[in-house]
């Protein structure tokens, strides 16, 4: 804690006129430097995590928030109906568990002369599918209750209907890979009629998953070697990794539960990168700012070297006079991170507000709807992130002010008004 008379005398040079232009010009550089990289750094962040919700809740809205499955161990016997049903019982009884439903899946070829596109046929339960995905909601054409056993339906994604020019009521030809009983591969074509159309606005989904009957899929044989297994919603889906590690203490030997972190931990781990290197560079702004308060500091240094010797001479230590320029110093650096953290939340909660008025103002558009799925600009403020980023720029301020005070310091009084 500084003494008194450094912080009156620091803050007396914060508040004085100073007759220096290029001072004062530093000054208020370094001040701005330090909220506009505040500023930037806030709102980039948050309408990365934005960005990264929105991405989380598309690739969710197909995909439940766990799966068990059985275990992949050479040798291992694959559980019969009586060990999933009661698998899915423990899973059910299982803390923060509130959907369960079954699911078969094959990769398949969709035929329809001359086009072929490489899919995904997934089998579920009409009735148990939306206590796990938001399947329903993404359905744009025909409904989920038309996958009726033996009626051999599908609903397909919009950019697989596009470019196979499929329709409701329109055939859907599925070429699915089976081996004999000796291990000769042995391809089946399945007619399936298509019932409907979906739309997330993902194209690892649009493109790819074509859903249909779970006993249409299983009728295609064993020979079709169908991945299946048991989907899971949690009641927080942030929290599938602790809600999974609880899970499988419940479960009983012979299966496995992977939730959605692993299942993409890809595409999150390249957005951690993405945003931590994004950090480092904004954060160069607040360093470039830092600096500037280091060549402020030094030139007041200089301009005051009377007024420390006579600090000196009145019995003031190199301590009370290193206090005075870094309070100086404390107060440009910390009044600049608090403009900047009040300024990026004013944006990074009003980005919805600011961005179109923006594309209407200056006539363009940042997300064509004809190019991307996405269309808006979201962002979502992270209390974690706006802490960290100003105990960043807190500690580069401060370091920046320990050069110049200790150079303060160091003046010898006699030397200093030797020629006063």
């Amino acid at each position: 804690m500084f003494h008194p008379l450094s912080l009156f005398v620091g803050l007396r040079y914060v508040r004085a006129r100073s007759h220096k232009f290029f001072v004062s010009f530093i000054t208020w550089t370094s001040l701005a430097g330090v909220c506009v990289g505040v500023a930037a750094l806030i709102v980039i962040l948050s309408v990365m995590n934005g960005f990264e919700g929105d991405l989380r809740q598309r690739l969710l809205s197909l995909d439940a928030d766990a799966r068990v499955v059985a275990t992949d161990v050479q040798g291992a016997a694959t559980p019969n109906s009586e060990q999933w049903q009661a698998a899915a019982k423990a899973i059910r009884g299982s803390p923060g568990v509130t959907g369960v439903a079954p699911y078969a899946e094959i990769q398949a070829l969709a035929v329809r002369t001359p086009e072929m596109l490489s899919v995904q046929l997934r089998g579920i339960d009409p009735a148990a599918e939306p206590s796990v995905t938001r399947l329903v909601a993404a359905i744009t054409q025909g409904k989920l209750s038309d996958l009726k056993a033996g009626s051999d339906s599908v609903i397909i994604g919009e950019v697989i209907a596009e470019e196979l020019g499929l329709a409701p009521g329109d055939s859907l030809t599925l070429l699915v890979p089976t081996v004999t009983a000796g291990g000769v591969p042995a391809p089946r074509l399945r007619q399936f009629k298509v019932a409907g159309v979906f739309e997330v606005g993902l194209s690892d989904h649009d493109a790819m998953l074509v859903f249909a009957n779970i006993d249409d899929v299983r009728a295609l044989g064993p020979s079709a070697r169908a991945d299946q297994g048991l989907r899971v919603r949690y009641r927080d889906t942030l929290g599938a990794p602790a809600f999974s590690a609880t899970l499988r203490t419940r479960l009983p030997r012979g299966f496995e539960v992977i939730d959605w972190t692993q299942d993409n931990a890809d595409y999150f781990r390249a957005i951690r990168i993405e945003k931590t290197m994004m950090s480092l560079i904004l954060l160069l702004i607040v360093a470039v700012a830092a600096f500037n308060i280091v060549a402020m500091l030094v030139m007041v240094v200089t301009d005051k070297r009377t007024d420390i010797a006579i600090l000196r001479t009145i019995g003031a230590s190199p301590r009370r006079v290193m206090g005075v320029f870094l309070t100086q110093g404390l107060v440009i650096g910390w009044l600049g991170v608090a403009l900047g953290v009040a300024l990026g939340l004013a944006l990074a909660f009003n980005v919805g507000t600011i961005v179109p008025f923006l594309q209407n103002t200056f006539g363009f558009q940042i997300f064509s709807s004809s190019i991307y799925y996405i269309t808006t600009v979201p962002s979502i403020v992270k209390w974690s992130n706006v802490a960290a980023i100003s105990v960043a720029a807190l500690l580069l301020t401060a370091a920046a002010t320990v050069y110049p005070a200790v150079r303060a310091a160091r003046i010898a009084p006699a030397e200093a008004l030797r020629y006063e």
